[in-house]
């Protein structure tokens, strides 16, 4: 039996409730946070992986097997040994005798460092950020947007900071209100949040929705 894929081979998409594509997960260095999602929207993992027709045929492979009487010796040779060595074990107890995990002290205190620097420079990046500034969002999955910097900080919907933007068209997912909660305001679908990552502040001109006349 052939099992396992490799994660390279696999490609995350992201489904609303209405079982339609909302973005694919594909920069690896990007947090969780940064995709649009929101509760009630649904993982789909799609694996290329293809297994090699030499491997899926196994007419020609030697099998190994076992009389049922074979199988019954060893069935409680194992079980008694387990009970003797183990006494039913639980998980906790061979992570903690084996150091893994939460119980790796040295792995959970880099884990930590790894998480407070990254939490410190997403703040660095989101101060940097002043309210009023033109901007311009790329976040991936999603067409460039243009807008206006109306909010900065930490909000209740997620964790981190976060960067409100009024944008030029109707593009965005509210009103500048989540959950009841209003950060700024503007006409509804002209809101949205967006980590200071896919933020850029500059001089970007408001995008003209009128055509010339022919």
């Amino acid at each position: 039996m052939v099992t396992g894929g490799a994660a390279s081979t696999m490609q995350i998409e992201v489904y609303d409730k209405d079982n339609k594509l909302v973005c694919k997960l594909t920069d690896d260095k990007a947090l969780l946070g940064s995709y649009p999602i929101d509760d009630g929207m649904r993982m789909h993992v799609v694996d290329n992986f293809l297994i090699q027709h030499a491997l899926g045929d196994t007419a020609s492979v030697e099998k190994f097997t076992l009389s049922e009487e074979e199988y019954s010796k060893k069935s409680v040779i194992l079980s008694n040994e387990m009970i003797a060595n183990c006494f039913i074990d639980t998980v906790k107890a061979f992570l903690l005798k084996n150091k893994l995990g939460k119980y790796n002290e040295e792995e959970t205190k880099q884990r930590l460092e790894q998480q407070k620097k990254e939490e410190e420079a997403e703040e660095m990046a989101a101060k940097a950020i002043a309210l009023n500034s033109r901007c311009e969002t790329r976040v991936p999955g999603f067409p460039t947007r243009r807008g206006t910097v109306m909010f900065v900080g930490q909000v209740e919907f997620a964790a981190g900071w976060w960067i409100g933007i009024k944008y030029d068209e109707p593009l965005g997912k509210n009103d500048g209100s989540v959950s009841g909660k209003r950060y700024f305001s503007c006409q509804p679908k002209y809101g949205g949040f967006v980590k200071p990552a896919h933020v850029t502040v500059g001089e970007f001109p408001e995008e003209s929705t009128e055509f010339d006349e022919m």
